[in-house]
């Protein structure tokens, strides 16, 4: 992974947030179709606000993201 770093004239920045979602009660609902649709709707949201999602796991149970924000 290269390391990026985001610049303006004085200041230098590298945001990276690990995000974590998670059903009521970490229900296993993530499978099969909602699996799929779940994704495509998170990097469509990401690719909108110019968010780079730099890792993504998806568990039955919960959604792990590594994203960096620009």
């Amino acid at each position: 992974m290269a390391k990026k770093e985001y610049s303006l004239a004085h200041t230098k920045w590298m945001c990276k947030y690990h995000i974590v979602f998670t059903p009521k009660y970490r229900r296993k609902v993530i499978y099969n179709q909602y699996k799929a649709d779940i994704r495509d709707i998170i990097k469509q949201l990401c690719s909108y606000k110019g968010v780079e999602i730099i890792e993504g796991h998806l568990m039955p149970d919960h959604i792990h993201m590594l994203v960096s924000i620009p």
